[in-house]
């Protein structure tokens, strides 16, 4: 049985850290208001470039000299999974999550005979990937310095993504994320990079969508060259922000349950120490009477 002295130093450690874990909890969720509008600001513009992408494909296709970003370059040997998690733990099952989806998207490719090469954003789905995966990872990008998230880091990962398109390193690139629906309720997702994921615009021979209102010049496949790559950085800021607001919403929500777990654990602690303490004054006591009737 636990003396009474280790009963305190333990019920005051677990104090400790409750006050850390409420802490925690008040800083996430003063960080998940600015994330969640800073997410749900990026969405429109992110969602617009889709129909325009759409309606501009649409009109270009299977005519010669398509983008290889559209097209694809024809084969599909060699993936690039651009795996998206946090730099910092205590969030649940944030990181978790997304990387047990890129190691099913992994373990589909290589049952295929594909060749597998993955681009980690984020120093902990690293850390997890590496304990099975470590000679497949060609890169780690960190942004743990960085208090917010801009266009100027999405740029940064979208140039990296580019350049070993253009030089032939990959044929397909898929992004894997957590787009964030609430506090308690964040969901993996991949999605298709290169050759960009692009929605079909038609519906009953009838069409609808960018096409369908807008006249473009220059012509549609100039503007495709251009937009093209842009989508690519469009897209990876909108999955770093939607990233960002599930990893606070995450964070929130696992600091709330350790909260009330540790004011549990301080409760049967507590209600241990009282017992202790009372069996010890019930033993001193019945010894001093003891004592007083040898007398």
């Amino acid at each position: 049985m636990a003396s009474l002295k280790d009963l305190r130093n333990r019920i005051a450690s677990v104090k400790a850290t409750q006050k850390i874990t409420k802490a925690m909890q008040m800083v996430a969720a003063a960080k998940l208001r600015r994330a969640e509008s800073a997410a749900a600001a990026a969405r429109p513009y992110a969602e617009r470039m889709d129909e325009v992408l759409a309606g501009l494909a649409s009109s270009t296709k299977g005519q010669p000299g398509t983008s290889p970003l559209l097209a694809g370059t024809g084969k599909d040997d060699v993936h690039l999974l651009v795996v998206m998690t946090a730099d910092r733990g205590l969030c649940g099952a944030f990181n978790s999550s997304i990387v047990r989806l890129a190691r099913q998207h992994i373990d589909r490719l290589i049952g295929e005979g594909k060749q597998v090469k993955i681009l980690c954003v984020g120093r902990k789905g690293a850390d997890q990937l590496r304990r099975q995966h470590r000679d497949k990872i060609i890169d780690v990008i960190s942004f743990r310095d960085a208090k917010t998230i801009g266009f100027d880091h999405a740029k940064q990962v979208g140039d990296r993504v580019l350049a070993m398109f253009n030089d032939g390193e990959f044929d397909v690139a898929t992004m894997f994320y957590s787009r964030f629906r609430s506090v308690i309720s964040q969901i993996p997702t991949a999605q298709r990079l290169v050759p960009a994921e692009i929605a079909e615009t038609e519906t009953g021979g009838e069409e609808t969508g960018a096409s369908a209102l807008y006249e473009y010049e220059p012509d549609e496949t100039e503007i495709l060259d251009d937009l093209l790559p842009r989508n690519v950085a469009v897209q990876v800021f909108r999955a770093l922000l939607e990233n960002g607001a599930s990893e606070q919403g995450a964070r929130m929500s696992a600091m709330d349950s350790a909260t009330r777990n540790a004011g549990e654990l301080i409760g049967k602690l507590t209600l241990q120490y009282n017992r202790t303490r009372q069996a010890q004054i019930t033993t001193e006591l019945t010894e001093i009477i003891s004592g007083a009737e040898a007398l």
